[in-house]
């Protein structure tokens, strides 16, 4: 496998990375559309599943790997720097400071879970479709997005909210939030999966890879294999 990175993979890392620092920030707001409670990181956060799959699927999972341990590290500088924001003093005559503190004063809390739920959902992502993809030589990728979004999305809402949200939202609101946003994270993907499906063929195409990952190390800290 090359070593070198391509401007499609750039663009998809640089995507990813954006996706979810939005989203943490997003978490902090809890909505409820049509009677359905969720956050609004729902807005953002599949798209990161989405893109995994991409890259998952072109360039494989060390590739997956490097770009899911540069998300961790983006996330964590979002707490460094929101929390040196917080302790700083405010000017005397600004007047955002209560709403400011509560968005990026739960940013630590919000940011452990999310990074706890992003690594093993997005892990399991990557490590599904590299095997499914090996198992049905490279067909049937609807069918392997879907089921590999589903059982990433679901660990992912099992890690966050119960670490995010307990005491915050009652415990029947907790439970119906996990299973929703696993739910429509999932459909979120099975409906923009037509334009995942042309997004592959096309990197495929202009990119030049389509790798399988046969012999390969499923190591997540094994960083210097990418």
């Amino acid at each position: 496998m090359q070593k070198t990175v391509t401007i499609p993979f750039m663009l998809l890392g640089i995507l990813f990375n954006i996706c979810l620092v939005t989203s943490n920030l997003l978490e902090t707001k809890v909505i409820q559309i049509f009677g359905i409670t969720a956050t609004a990181g729902l807005i953002v956060f599949p798209l990161s599943y989405i893109i995994n799959d991409c890259i998952a699927e072109v360039w494989g999972f060390k590739k997956a790997r490097l770009i899911i341990w540069s998300g961790f590290a983006s996330n964590f500088l979002l707490i460094l720097f929101s929390q040196i924001s917080v302790q700083l003093p405010a000017a005397p005559f600004w007047e955002g400071e209560e709403a400011f503190n509560f968005v990026f004063g739960l940013a630590p809390r919000i940011a452990i879970a999310s990074l706890l739920a992003f690594l093993t959902g997005s892990f399991i992502n990557a490590y599904i479709m590299s095997r499914m993809k090996v198992s049905y030589q490279g067909r049937s990728f609807s069918i392997r997005a879907i089921i590999s979004t589903l059982a990433g999305e679901s660990a992912d809402s099992l890690i966050f909210f119960p670490i995010a949200f307990w005491g915050l939202v009652p415990f029947y609101e907790l439970l119906i939030m996990i299973g929703t946003q696993a739910l429509l994270k999932s459909l979120y993907e099975v409906f923009v999966l037509p334009v995942t499906i042309r997004v592959v063929k096309y990197i495929k195409k202009v990119d030049g890879q389509d790798v399988y990952d046969i012999n390969t190390s499923y190591n997540i800290l094994n960083m210097k294999d990418i």
